[in-house]
């Protein structure tokens, strides 16, 4: 469906997948999505904090990323979805029950979060190697995630995309756009339309409502959990 979705003649090749991290709800959308459909055994995930927007992310993880519920119910499921492949995997519940006491401690004491969802991304899929990178925003973001994602050779961005009545309804209005002077430019929209590689924007439709997803070819694509 997508240049990022893997098929079974090249499941043996392994991707680059970078997942904007920050202390938000959406930030933790996309890293349930990335762990429960796109990420496979192989690949390496890459948690990239470009800034710190000083927002309050305890609340995010602890009534927002619930790991357990999410891998169970996909191990059940082979849909496929943008940015990753069919996703049935063994030991996912497995996974899901070793995350379980780590579930109720997300969002409490003063740790790191980026730490936090790298300690979730071990438990939830332990022979995928993660690691974790901070990078510094000198201009605008989108830009920065652009730049450090080429350099790397990332294969698929996932980022967590706050949806509007008006973008749910007409998609992204900016395609090849200027980010010079452009405030309001979302940096979602921005990375779908202008990423070398397959960008996948992540919005949680609720608890248990699955996600809508967004990439340059598909847009508002409804994936139950």
């Amino acid at each position: 469906m997508e240049d990022g979705r893997r098929g079974s003649s090249s499941t043996s090749q392994s991707r680059k997948i970078m997942v904007i991290a920050d202390p938000t709800r959406e930030s933790a959308a996309a890293l349930q999505y990335a762990l429960s459909h796109a990420v496979l055994e192989q690949d390496e995930l890459i948690l990239v904090h470009v800034e710190n927007n000083g927002a309050s992310w305890k609340n995010a993880f602890s009534s927002f990323l619930r790991l357990p519920s999410s891998i169970s119910s996909s191990s059940s499921s082979s849909g496929s979805s943008p940015g990753g492949a069919n996703y049935a995997n063994a030991t996912a519940s497995a996974a899901a029950n070793a995350a379980s006491p780590l579930a109720s401690e997300i969002g409490q004491g003063d740790g790191n979060f980026l730490e936090q969802m790298k300690r979730i991304c071990e438990i939830a899929q332990p022979k995928v190697r993660v690691h974790t990178e901070y990078i510094s925003m000198d201009g605008v973001k989108a830009t920065a995630i652009l730049l450090h994602g080429e350099k790397l050779g990332i294969d698929v961005i996932i980022i967590g995309q706050r949806r509007t009545i008006s973008s749910s309804l007409l998609g992204t209005r900016r395609p090849g756009g200027s980010l010079r002077g452009a405030k309001g430019v979302d940096t979602a929209e921005y990375l779908i339309e202008n990423s070398k590689c397959t960008c996948v924007g992540v919005t949680k439709k609720g608890q248990n409502g699955g996600y809508v997803l967004n990439t340059k070819t598909h847009k508002n694509f409804w994936l139950l959990a």
